[in-house]
């Protein structure tokens, strides 16, 4: 009996430590979720809890909309004068150089002064004047007479004392010395208008011959000094250039040539003036193709308020055919991620989609989305890669 007791509290032991050892061990507490991201989101998408110091970093915009080329030329040109407002100086007559007024570089009005020339032309041109009222006073003198012979045998031709012969060769010199008198005064009328145009006072010999600016402008050439002489009267001793407007010229490609025409507006960018945009008008196409660049002469006039546009200038022209609107974004806000180009546009406060996005052209510091957004949405333009670490 002693035996049975002792086998079966052995059975009782063995049995409750197989019991113990199948009880599932308390479960470890659960770790705590990320303090920025939360674990439920989608790929592409993150949340930032209320007064994260990474929020505080991010800077959202709203995306606007603005005028976008859809179709454009873009060539490098130059700054040149205006050849309708520039003008070449020549001397009026073969001289002397006296003194000059002006130097390379100074503003001058017209008709102000710009060189004296002292000519013996000038006498010259005294003494004509002065023999042609000679001859006036000369040929009136010889009508007078003719007229007081006609009168004298038209009276004897009424008493038959004289042939009607007689009458007809008076009435034949009265028109000859008329003529005569109507040349010499023709002669005394041009040479008082050359006295005129050189400035000269009638009768006065001696005197010096003022050469004035025929326009107002910015002396940008000059090749003469006082003391020579100059008898070439047709090359030009000086250039005179209105600065008000230059000239951009470009050369534009063959087949972009279509989307120029003559009035339109077009962009100005100049490597002297970098980030700063000028329009001008097309004024100019040129009628013939460049045989060795294929390119077509393009010019475009533009105000120069101040002068700051100076000729040789380098830069380009941008012609746009189209605008439209479109939504535009700052650059630096497109990155690139798996091959595409993205944004990080703002869900809700503190969330954030990445989204991709079709790129157009770029307008100074902004860049077209032709696909992807609208206007209005916000999207971060500062602190992007705050969002692609997490």
């Amino acid at each position: 009996m002693s035996t049975i007791q002792t086998t079966s509290a052995k059975a009782l032991a063995v049995l409750a430590l197989l019991t113990a050892g199948c009880q599932t061990p308390p479960a470890a507490p659960e770790a705590a979720p990320n303090a920025t991201t939360a674990p439920s989101l989608p790929s592409g998408q993150v949340r930032f809890a209320a007064g994260s110091p990474q929020l505080a970093q991010i800077k959202v915009e709203p995306v606007i909309t603005a005028e976008v080329p859809t179709d454009e030329v873009t060539s490098p040109g130059k700054v040149e004068a205006n050849p309708n407002r520039t003008s070449h100086v020549t001397l009026p007559l073969a001289g002397r150089i006296v003194t000059v007024s002006v130097k390379i570089g100074d503003l001058v009005q017209q008709g102000q002064p710009l060189l004296m020339i002292d000519s013996p032309d000038v006498d010259a041109a005294l003494s004509a004047q002065l023999q042609s009222l000679a001859q006036i006073t000369q040929a009136k003198s010889v009508v007078t007479k003719t007229q007081a012979d006609l009168e004298r045998v038209r009276d004897l031709f009424s008493h038959d004392a004289v042939a009607k012969k007689e009458v007809l060769n008076a009435e034949a010199m009265l028109t000859q010395s008329q003529a005569s008198l109507e040349q010499a005064q023709a002669g005394a009328q041009q040479s008082r208008r050359r006295l005129e145009l050189l400035g000269i006072e009638p009768g006065r010999f001696g005197q010096k011959v003022a050469v004035t600016a025929p326009i107002a402008g910015k002396v940008l050439e000059m090749n003469i000094v006082p003391g020579e002489y100059r008898n070439d009267t047709s090359a030009p001793v000086m250039t005179i250039t209105d600065l008000s407007t230059v000239w951009i010229t470009s050369d534009v490609p063959e087949s972009s040539i279509r989307l120029v025409k003559l009035g339109e507006a077009v962009q100005i960018d100049l490597a002297a003036y970098p980030g700063e945009k000028f329009r001008g008008r097309v004024k100019q196409i040129a009628d013939t193709v460049d045989p060795q660049t294929r390119t077509i002469k393009v010019r475009a006039e533009m105000d120069n308020p101040g002068g700051r546009l100076r000729p040789e200038m380098f830069g380009q022209i941008r012609h746009v055919e189209a605008l439209e609107n479109k939504p535009v974004v700052p650059a630096s806000a497109v990155i690139e991620a798996d091959s595409r180009r993205v944004v990080w546009r703002e869900t809700a406060p503190g969330q954030f989609q990445r989204t991709a996005v079709t790129l157009g052209g770029r307008i100074g510091d902004r860049v077209a989305i032709l696909s992807g957004l609208k206007a209005g949405d916000r999207i971060v333009i500062d602190g992007v890669m705050l969002l692609q670490s997490n």
